[in-house]
């Protein structure tokens, strides 16, 4: 009787949707995640002890291998019983009200989210669960961290069920509470029925993931084998390694290369150098891939979902009303050949950050249509732009290289006594890292500025990678004008804008200004309905 509902929507029911959904999960009886969850532990237990078990087995002689099969199948045992127990002890409870799971071997804890406060259900796929068919199923509260809930792992199928049923239980608690402003609000069991396939906004295909993966240059290999290094000096000796063995080594692996001369050296060191540059390229190449593959961004009934990645892939729908801002990065490369990329500022939480990457890397021309579609306009040519106070600047070179000329002064002070003649090159890099510093702060200023329309309010900052937040007046829940002693005097003020599950700064901002933009922001807020903007969209 039950309808069988995949990753991309209904694909046969008996029932329609919302009728297949509330029979395969009933309500209140408690019920225990995927049994395969405890392969799902025990592999990796086991994984996580390759390394130990290599470690142990190459440091403890003639029997290492013995020991080392021993570490690691330990290991693995005792990572399995825990798996085990741990879901054994697991359950959730889908509530006419709320979603409960109670979890804990040693000590019992029971948490319980009302249906209004989940913003969405977002499901993930780690490698392995893939191999399982299995899902991570992630109940986004808008607050993030420890507070969302996640359940690992249940089966995709039983995924998608769970995830149908909990939009319709926070649909119908989000409906009743609206019934009485509006009368005409469209069903939970319409929505439900819609499917998730949409329009495709953005999405990136092998070239564009190659040419991303080339501007994502990485040196993190090497940071993973010092890792590993240290990770081996708990079990090795190195002190032990007698030095002349080494430099023997090393003087004769080496000594062709001094051979070569002046030039062959310069050609070694570039050789070197290319090696690193393509280590680098291939390392960000690798990430770029195990991470955007299968990139699309559509806009459905429900809002804008993503899916991508390649071991982990993830599907996560972010409601159109839950987008708070839209904020637009490059890197200083990249921005020399047009590439951006466009974060959604959401309430919800995207892998630890306050905003959900849409177009992770995209033209212009492609992230415009994008921003459009969820409320936003970029900044044009034609906007009233206002730069921070030229007071702020003098500020900003003046302090920010304050310690440099500190620094020249004392080491010329200390140079002179021991050594006159050498003072001032002593106290002249300081210096010059001073006036350099003071120069790139005057730079700055021109290129930090905001601007304020009747809808939106837009501000951008940056040299070589500039960076555009840009919100909605809407939907902005404060306003505040903070000044600290300095910016009393010279009559500046940073403008702090509320805005939920995001920071929004502006410095420097002449206090008329600061003032002139408040008093704006909070005549929209006054005559905002928040419990109609944060309800469910109608």
């Amino acid at each position: 009787m039950n309808a069988d509902v995949s990753a991309d929507g209904p694909a046969h029911a008996a029932h329609p949707p919302g009728d297949a959904a509330r029979h395969a999960a009933p309500s209140g009886e408690p019920r225990r995640t995927a049994p395969l969850s405890v392969v799902i532990g025990s592999l990796s237990s086991a994984q996580g002890a390759i390394l130990p078990a290599i470690f142990a087995g190459v440091s403890t002689g003639g029997a290492g291998v013995l020991i080392g099969l021993g570490v690691g199948l330990a290991i693995t045992l005792v990572g399995s019983l825990f798996s085990y127990v741990a879901w054994r002890r697991l359950t959730y409870t889908v509530g006419d009200q709320d979603i409960r799971v109670e979890s804990g071997v040693l000590s019992r804890s029971a948490r319980s989210v009302p249906y209004e406060r989940i913003q969405d259900v977002s499901l993930e796929q780690p490698l392995l669960a893939r191999i399982f068919d299995l899902v991570a199923v992630k109940f986004e509260t808008g607050a993030g961290g420890a507070d969302d809930l996640a359940l690992s792992y249940l089966s995709s199928a039983e995924g998608e069920r769970l995830r149908q049923l909990v939009r319709e239980r926070r649909d119908e608690v989000q409906e009743e509470g609206a019934q009485d402003d509006d009368a005409s609000a469209e069903p939970p069991e319409s929505r439900a029925a819609a499917t998730e396939e949409g329009e495709t906004l953005f999405a990136m295909d092998g070239g564009r993931l190659l040419t991303f993966g080339l501007f994502e240059f990485s040196l993190a290999v090497f940071a993973v084998l010092g890792g590993l290094f240290q990770y081996a000096n708990s079990f090795f000796d190195f002190d032990d390694i007698d030095e002349r063995v080494v430099e023997q080594v090393v003087e004769r692996q080496g000594g062709w290369i001094f051979e070569l001369g002046a030039y062959g050296q310069v050609l070694t060191a570039l050789a070197g150098l290319v090696a690193v540059l393509f280590i680098g390229s291939a390392t960000g190449i690798a990430r770029t891939f195990a991470r955007e593959w299968g990139f699309v961004l559509e806009r459905t009934a429900r809002g804008f979902r993503r899916r991508r990645g390649l071991f982990t892939r993830t599907d996560v729908v972010m409601p159109v009303h839950r987008v708070q801002g839209v904020m637009l990065a490059t890197g200083w490369l990249r921005y020399r050949f047009g590439w951006h990329s466009l974060s959604f500022v959401s309430l919800a939480q995207d892998a630890g950050s306050t905003s959900h990457v849409v177009a992770p890397f995209a033209q212009l021309d492609e992230i415009e249509p994008i921003a459009r579609v969820a409320g936003f306009r970029l900044p044009g040519a034609g906007e009233d732009w206002h730069r921070a106070s030229r007071k702020y600047r003098t500020d900003s070179m003046i302090w920010d290289s304050l310690a440099f000329f500190i620094a020249a002064i004392i080491a010329g002070v200390a140079t002179a006594v021991f050594a006159p003649e050498w003072a001032w090159l002593a106290a002249g890099g300081p210096f010059a890292l001073g006036v350099l510093n003071s120069g790139l702060q005057a730079l700055a200023w021109r290129f930090k500025r905001h601007a304020l329309d009747e809808a939106q309010i837009m501000a951008v900052s940056g040299i070589l990678s500039p960076k555009t937040q840009v919100a909605t007046r809407r939907k902005l829940h404060s306003v505040e004008i903070a000044q600290g002693p300095i910016a009393r005097w010279r009559g500046y003020a940073t403008v702090h804008l509320g805005l939920a599950g995001g920071e929004f700064a502006i410095p420097g901002v002449p206090l008329n200004r600061a003032r002139e933009v408040r008093t704006k922001i909070l005549e929209t807020i006054a005559e905002t309905d928040f419990s109609r903007l944060d309800g469910a969209p109608r």
